[in-house]
């Protein structure tokens, strides 16, 4: 019996947190002991200290999932997210921001806890970022902030998988994955980060192998799940144990396994790389759009590609540019 069709494109879960872009210079991070380039995770007290040191900023929503909802929205899909954020101020504008960006966000704010998490984003003259995150309310997602209408309407359920630390966001996500596979539809995971695959090895390999139709890695942290060294023999297993995976590799363009096989796609050049935070978040972007639009997996990486090369020209995880248009003109 076939699902019931799909009235929305792709649902996503992660962390909610509100970027702060402060332009600092030298002198800055030296005073407040930050390390150049780094990105740390850091309490409340600290939280504090440096929001109330900051420069006049730029505050928007951001999280990877959430960035990745962000940019299918700007390629058309219709959108949603769920991550947690506190009733307070910064948890409005969060709120606010991913609303304007055409995303439906509809989790209540929670009344008590940790306040909305937030990443404080040092930017010095020639564009390095300084990165300090408190995740705050985030990583309090919890199963009853899922709504299962919401996850089975969408074609696509997209994990995060930084959130996969925390016991009852973790608890949220397999909730949600058991709705979506429950009403016949796809669930994609990213895996994030090669040491957070380390942590959870033996969960990601089963999950990705019983739940996930869509993977999305690095090779690093596409060798990190099978712990394997060699990029090659890694493809082997993730084409047996996946119904497609995505292995991005920076300029050398992304390796998509599907149901016709391996297609190396190649990078889009770009003049400038700015900042590349952001850029795998953007790929999945273009491909989940894509894919739910009907293409096949070559295509999605075009589209991908293309997403990603465009959030690399500028300061920022988010587009600056008519996702639609590049997309339009590059692909056809």
């Amino acid at each position: 019996m076939s699902p019931n069709p799909a009235t929305l494109d792709v649902v996503g879960i992660g962390n909610a947190i509100v970027d702060v872009l402060g332009e600092v210079d030298e002198i800055f991070l030296t005073e407040h002991g930050l390390t150049k380039g780094s990105m740390t995770l850091i309490d409340e007290g600290r939280m504090h200290e440096l929001y109330d040191a900051f420069p006049p900023a730029q505050e928007h929503s951001g999280g990877s999932a959430a960035n990745t909802m962000v940019g299918a929205a700007a390629l058309g899909s219709s959108a949603a997210f769920i991550g947690k954020v506190r009733d307070d101020q910064v948890g409005e504008i969060f709120a606010h921001d991913i609303h304007a960006a055409g995303v439906e966000f509809e989790v209540k704010p929670t009344e008590e806890g940790s306040e909305t998490g937030r990443c404080l984003v040092a930017v010095t003259p020639e564009g390095e970022r300084t990165m300090s995150t408190y995740l705050g309310a985030s990583i309090e997602l919890e199963p009853k902030d899922i709504n299962p209408e919401l996850v089975a309407a969408a074609e696509v359920l997209y994990l995060e998988g930084y959130l996969w630390d925390p016991p009852s966001a973790k608890q949220a996500m397999r909730h949600a994955v058991d709705i979506s596979r429950g009403a016949g539809r796809r669930v994609s995971l990213s895996l994030s980060d090669p040491f957070l695959v380390d942590r959870h090895r033996d969960e990601f390999q089963a999950l990705v192998e019983d739940s996930v139709d869509i993977l999305f890695a690095n090779e690093h942290e596409a060798m990190a799940l099978y712990e394997l060294d060699d990029l090659e023999e890694t493809l082997l297993v993730l084409e047996e144990v996946c119904e497609v995976t995505a292995v991005t590799r920076g300029r050398q363009g992304s390796i998509i396994l599907g149901p016709y096989g391996r297609v190396d796609v190649p990078v889009e050049e770009v003049e400038r790389r700015v900042d590349t935070t952001g850029a795998g978040d953007l790929y999945a972007a273009g491909f989940l759009h894509a894919f739910t639009a009907g293409h096949e997996p070559e295509v999605c990486a075009r589209f991908g590609s293309i997403a990603a090369a465009e959030v690399i020209t500028h300061i920022g995880a988010r587009p600056e540019t008519d996702l639609q248009a590049l997309v339009a003109e590059r692909v056809g």
